[in-house]
């Protein structure tokens, strides 16, 4: 019974059209990557004024090679508590607790060139901050 249900098939498609189909919706696709492609850069630090510079420090060499840029947007800070008994053996009830706050900037660059991607990788920023790049 399957063979017979696959040669119905086949017999209600022809092959010529099937194939139209599948060409169309290939150039489709590749025509909306090229149009879309886009560098997203999340910077992440512990200190919001090291972020901040280091972000200007960004868009300051994407703006001179003439790129579109989307952002600074501010992520929400990530908020990480530690709690730590003051003393070692005795007294559980006093504890201290402590907090690290993670800041994040996002940036998206819209159809970069290869003279901005050149660029933003010879960048020396601060220590403490960190980048993640992705081309989407």
């Amino acid at each position: 019974m399957a063979v017979k249900e696959k040669e119905a098939v086949k017999k209600t498609a022809p092959k010529s059209k099937v194939g139209e189909i599948k060409k169309e919706t290939k150039k489709a696709t590749t025509k909306k990557v090229a149009s879309i492609s886009k560098l997203r850069i999340k910077v992440t630090a512990y200190e919001h004024k090291v972020l901040d510079t280091s972000v200007k420090q960004i868009m300051d060499t994407a703006f001179k090679f003439d790129a579109k840029i989307r952002g600074p947007i501010p992520l929400p800070t990530a908020f990480k508590k530690y709690t730590v008994n003051r003393s070692t053996f005795i007294f559980k009830d006093a504890r201290e607790q402590f907090e690290i706050r993670i800041h994040k900037r996002l940036i998206d660059i819209l159809s970069p060139s290869q003279k901005v991607i050149e660029a933003l990788t010879n960048l020396n920023l601060p220590a403490g901050v960190n980048i993640d790049v992705k081309l989407m």
